[in-house]
């Protein structure tokens, strides 16, 4: 089945309304990120996230970016979607946040060669029609040692069960009325590390991604949400979505330019 990126388009002017099923990327899962992401540049690098010149590709709403900025972090925001990108510029002016959006795909960025010290890139890999193009255009837009930062979903028995059957087909669960994800454009860990290398990187690490709550609860929730009873971001935060051991449903990590 073919992704419907569409979507972007037709919610994209309310990414950060909690009625939105775009938001059940914010709830917990920007929390959950932007906790690990932060970690791994302060701690694991030691580098001071307010110093950095950062590029978010596939800023969608803006969720990441504005967190970066809040750090004092120089950002520049891209999105093939021109509703999402200003839903995006609408929001940060709100908030008084200086953050750069342009309009332009993961596969031709609009950016300079090694302008940024970070480049991060979250729910979109798995959305791309040309991976490795995405990939080399983010090793070109970091500057040598700079830092590329990641989720994508992985191809396994239970993301299809949770990303494909509970989240978009099943009629008492699904959050969204459109293909959103497509299992055979998830990727595997080990063909993503591969892909990195072509492209000039040394992987650091992968953990996994997802959310925490116990099966039961978490499956109570998405019924609920889809009968209206609770909100998609409060979906979200019921979810609880964190760093997990296991990287059966999706994960995320770092990798450095070499």
């Amino acid at each position: 089945m073919p992704v419907d990126n569409g979507i972007y388009d037709r919610d994209g002017m309310s990414w950060w309304e909690e009625v939105n099923p775009l938001n059940f990327l914010h709830g917990s899962m920007t929390p959950g990120r932007f906790t690990y992401f932060i970690d791994v540049l302060s701690k694991n690098l030691g580098l001071d996230p307010a110093l950095l010149h950062a590029l978010d590709i596939g800023c969608g709403g803006g969720f990441l970016a504005e967190e970066f900025a809040r750090l004092g972090c120089e950002v520049v925001g891209v999105d093939p979607s021109t509703v999402s990108i200003e839903t995006a510029r609408r929001h940060a002016d709100a908030a008084h946040l200086p953050i750069d959006y342009r309009v332009g795909s993961g596969e031709r960025l609009p950016v300079a060669d090694n302008e940024f010290d970070v480049v991060y890139c979250c729910d979109v890999l798995e959305h791309v029609s040309d991976l490795k193009a995405v990939l080399a255009e983010a090793s070109r837009a970091l500057r040598p040692g700079g830092v590329f930062l990641f989720d994508t979903i992985n191809r396994t028995p239970t993301s299809k069960l949770l990303a494909i059957k509970v989240m978009q087909q099943w009629r008492w669960t699904r959050i969204i009325d459109a293909d959103l994800h497509d299992w055979d454009m998830f990727i595997k860990p080990s063909e993503l590390a591969e892909a990195l290398q072509e492209a000039n990187f040394q992987v650091g690490e992968m953990v996994g991604l997802g959310p925490r709550a116990g099966k039961l609860r978490l499956l109570v929730n998405f019924f609920k949400a889809n009968r209206g009873r609770i909100t998609y971001g409060e979906l979200s935060r019921r979810a609880d979505a964190g760093q997990l051991s296991s990287l059966a449903v999706s994960y995320m990590g770092y990798a450095i330019k070499r």
